[in-house]
Parts: C-alpha cells; structure tokens; sequence
C-alpha cells in the first residue's frame, strides 16, 4: 500500500467530467489538468529548466530505463538524484521502462519475472524486475513514479492483453512491496501510481482497473493508448473507463496526444499528459496553434512577414515573423528548433491553464467545443 497523492478537487464541470484540482508535493504544489514535457535523458530537447518555468511548466516527465543506462545510478546518487543534477527544482514523473517494452521490442525478452533488455547503445545486457525498477527511482529521487508493466501493440490480439493485464497487476504488487520496504532517498515523499492495460478491450480494462486499486496505489495512469489503435477506439475506451475510476486519485493518461486529445480527455476527467508531440513535431518545423498546425517548411511562408499565430501570446509570436522562422529551418540554424519548441510548449501549457480557468469558471463544455471547433477546422 502506498500513501496517497494528496489531491483536492476546487471546481468540476457540470456538463462533463472534466475538474480541476491541486495536487500537493514535497517540491510544491501543481494545478490540474496539467501537461509534462518529456525530457527523457533529464532534459527537455533545446530547452533549458527555468525556460521551461517561464513557459509554464510545473511538471517534467524523465524516463528510467534511460537514465539507468546514462549517465548510471551512481553519478545520479553522488549528485543527490536528478533533480539537482539536471537543475530542475519542481515535480518530476519517471517512466519505469514499461513504454520500452514496446518501442523496443526488438531488443528485448519479456517473461513473467520481468524484462530482459538488450541496450541499444553496445548491445549490453540488463534485467528489469518490478523490484529493481522501484530501487533505480529511488536513486533518481522522482515525485511520481511509476512501475514495470508491459505494454502491447493497440492492434495486438486479446490474448496478448489479456497476458499484460495480468503481468501488469502482478509486477504492480510486487513492486509495492519493494516500495514498502524502501524510502525516499533525498527526503521528499515518493508516491507511486498503478498502469492500467487491456488495450481497447472494455472488459480487460475494467478488470485491470479493480484488480490495481485492490492495491491501493497512489494514484491511477491510463497506459496502452496512442501504441497504434485509431482515435476512435481511443475515445471509446476512455469513454468506457473513465466513469469506473476513483474520484479522489489524479487520473494519468500516459503518452496521449494532440491538443483535441487532451481537450476531450479532460473532459472525460483525465488530469495529467505527457507526450513527445509539441517538442518532435516543433523539431521538424512544425508549430500547434489555436487554429490547427503551422508547417514552416511550407513555401507559402516565405515572405510570410506576420507573427505565428495574432492572438497568441507567447514570446515567439511577439517578436518573429513566419518569414524569418521558415528562413530558420531551410538553412539549417539550430535557433529555429530552440524557438519553435519554446512556442509549443509554451502552447500546450497555456491550453492547459485556460482549460482550469474554464473548469473553475463552470464553461469548459462551452470552451472545448469553441476551440475544438477552431483547432479541427484549420486541420482541414
């Protein structure tokens, strides 16, 4: 049993099941619905922390297979964890490995014991248990971690999920154990949340769900979404599981997704994201906006001498033209990539807190259909 995130719910929609709430740290406090950019080996691509800060992040995502392999467990120990390895002062999430079990699937054996990876910088050899995935975030010192579980393909058959349900829930047992056993290694209180799988299958998934929080974990995450099934069965899972879930625990829905997607997701009452998108897409010139996304590679842009987006208020927008940012990407100037990221994260953070102001506020049903109406328009 672990001890619960402590989590005060301040406003709810009454036209959904979005809410908005506070969720209390050792390293501060954190408003939901929020968004964590993804900085895998403890660094948010091109971004420095206290740019991160400024652009409103509170929370950022780093990953333990990754920083078990580089820069290794005894660096991170002798700097005190990563956070002031890293000088990032706020909450920090570690993914256990769990996602490598997918995207690595070459590279690696899974068995009822745990994983076996082959590391994809020399070919060497690791093992995985729930237990040894508890131990390495210790060392790195997270606030929110989360344990080994496999994660199958979205289009994998039903018996492949079936099989990752039921390892899921034993590995989660297990490393609450090893949880129970340890303590933080810094003196911040760690807590950890349970995984749940089933791939688009209702039944699994509300069968992973009870058998998890028979547990008592410390707050519940979504996994097994975005891995390769359409948007439509997205929806209709979450549809389906959502309803299911405590009230009193954050609701993580792991890897997902697009701005649409985290509009609908808060409504069906998800309360933390992370995803690759805002910073892979910004590194390919491609920048979100309010009304849907912006390729700068585009030579329509060429003499494109207004702002990204006239009614944003980011600093990018401010202060540089089209013109000069496609200018940027076709020479190849690493500045292109830093701006554009700057102006995608500071995005998907400034969605999120006009998300919270329409939860506080009692219009969110209102707010997502206007801006989903927007966004999805300029997609067309």
């Amino acid at each position: 049993m672990a001890d619960k995130i402590p989590f005060q719910i301040n406003a709810a929609d009454d036209d959904s099941l979005a809410r908005q709430a506070v969720i209390s740290t050792g390293r501060g406090e954190i408003q939901t619905p929020f968004f964590m950019p993804v900085g895998t080996y403890g660094a948010v691509k091109s971004q420095a922390p206290e740019e991160l800060q400024e652009q409103g992040a509170q929370v950022v995502l780093s990953n333990a297979y990754h920083l078990y392999l580089r820069p290794g467990l005894d660096l991170l120990e002798r700097t005190g964890g990563l956070h002031p390895f890293m000088g990032w002062d706020g909450p920090m999430l570690t993914d256990s490995g769990g996602y490598q079990v997918f995207s690595l699937a070459a590279l690696r054996d899974v068995d009822d014991g745990g994983v076996t990876f082959k590391s994809h910088l020399d070919g060497s050899v690791h093992r995985f248990t729930p237990e040894k995935v508890i131990d390495i975030q210790r060392v790195i010192g997270s606030d929110f971690m989360m344990p080994l579980d496999e994660c199958p393909p979205g289009d994998a058959p039903k018996k492949i999920w079936a099989t990752a349900v039921a390892r899921t829930t034993q590995w989660m047992s297990q490393a609450l154990t090893r949880f129970d056993e340890t303590g933080p290694a810094y003196g911040k209180p760690q807590y950890l949340l349970c995984i749940i799988q089933g791939g688009t299958d209702p039944g699994l998934r509300r069968q992973s769900a009870e058998s998890l929080l028979q547990l008592q974990p410390s707050g519940v995450a979504i996994g097994g979404l975005a891995v390769g099934e359409s948007k439509e069965e997205l929806q209709a899972t979450l549809e389906d599981l959502a309803p299911q879930l405590p009230a009193d625990m954050p609701r993580y829905l792991m890897g997902v997704g697009t701005p649409a997607d985290l509009v609908r997701a808060v409504g069906l009452g998800m309360d933390m994201f992370d995803c690759v998108l805002p910073t892979r897409n910004a590194r390919n010139g491609q920048l979100f906006t309010s009304a849907g996304k912006l390729n700068l590679r585009n030579a329509k842009f060429r003499d494109d001498l207004g702002p990204v987006q006239d009614d944003c208020g980011c600093p990018l927008c401010r202060r540089y033209t089209r013109a000069y940012l496609r200018h940027l990407f076709v020479t190849g100037e690493v500045l292109g990539l830093r701006l554009a990221t700057a102006h995608n994260l500071w995005f998907y953070h400034h969605m999120m807190a006009d998300m919270r102001s329409a939860i506080s506020s009692g219009a969110y049903s209102h707010w997502s259909r206007e801006f989903l109406g927007r966004y999805e328009e300029g997609l067309e």
